[in-house]
């Protein structure tokens, strides 16, 4: 009997103990899946903050500071406003200088761009500035509505600006006095109108004007006047008169038909790829197609 009781109370011991270690063996596996789980989601989390943190670090911050030509005033204000609603860390200063001023600017270091409507010269680019083209415009000859004489050849119009044609009625027109207005010295509508026609320091101008909305401004409520501005701010003030029967349209100077169109520059001091962040992010976003977009609403033609 003592035998039998001895061998029923160590089954009993060894039964028991088989339960508590199969328990313990289902915990331990439990808190295995537990950690790693947790693990798991540790690790998710520290990438999730790796990633925040890297995107945190490319957001650009500080300013980027332009001068010149007064015609890319359209185009700068634009491009500025768009770029800065993307970036609304940066800050983006133009002056409108006119395209001499603003390269010298340039070359003595006070400014990251040199804003420039016509090419840079050789001794604009002989002190680094390199000849950045972001869009091309057409430089338009206005005349006041009144005006029955609508289409010039482009050899009228070089006699007229060197004061050889000086009343309408030498052109089939009223009886009136020619009205010669331009831009001032260091204009780049200017320099490139004047270079387009071959008639540089030729010109016999009755008024001088400093900006091209000033020009604009002058033709429309002047009876007589002659101008030309930036072909983009062309409105129903005025006549964008045609030259050679060729009317100034984009169609027309992506064609090569129209005679006056000219490269709206942006210049730096060496290659862009030598700039700042900021200057780099500039000229990657007018190369975007959100910046050409920008460049198309202005009236402006996209370089080919």
């Amino acid at each position: 009997m003592k035998k039998k009781l001895l061998a029923l109370l160590l089954t009993a011991s060894m039964l028991t103990l088989g339960v508590v270690g199969c328990g313990s063996t289902q915990t331990t596996s439990d808190n295995s899946d537990q950690t790693t789980e947790s693990e798991a989601a540790v690790s998710d989390g520290s990438t999730e903050t790796e990633e925040t943190t890297e995107d945190t670090s490319t957001d650009l911050s500080g300013t980027i500071s332009l001068a010149g030509s007064t015609s890319m005033e359209k185009l700068c204000e634009a491009l500025s406003e768009s770029f800065m609603e993307a970036n609304p860390s940066v800050t983006v200063t133009t002056e409108y200088t006119g395209s001499g001023a603003g390269l010298e600017s340039l070359a003595a270091g006070s400014i990251d761009i040199g804003n420039s409507s016509r090419h840079l010269k050789e001794e604009e680019l002989a002190t680094g500035a390199v000849e950045n083209v972001v869009a091309i415009d057409g430089i338009a000859v206005i005349t006041n509505t009144s005006n029955t004489v609508t289409d010039l050849t482009s050899d009228d119009l070089a006699k007229i600006y060197k004061g050889e044609i000086t009343n309408w009625s030498e052109l089939g027109g009223a009886d009136e006095a020619i009205v010669v207005i331009g831009r001032e010295a260091g204009s780049g509508t200017r320099a490139a109108f004047e270079e387009l026609l071959e008639i540089e320091d030729a010109c016999q101008y009755a008024q001088e004007l400093d900006s091209t909305g000033a020009v604009l401004a002058k033709v429309a409520s002047t009876s007589g006047t002659i101008g030309y501005v930036s072909l983009d701010v062309v409105d129903d003030t005025v006549i964008g008169m045609s030259l050679n029967g060729v009317e100034p349209t984009e169609e027309n100077i992506l064609a090569g038909d129209y005679l006056l169109s000219r490269p709206f520059v942006m210049a730096t001091m060496g290659e862009i790829s030598e700039q700042n962040e900021l200057v780099q992010a500039w000229f990657d976003y007018i190369a975007s197609e959100d910046g050409k977009n920008v460049i198309s609403s202005v009236g402006l033609i996209l370089p080919q």
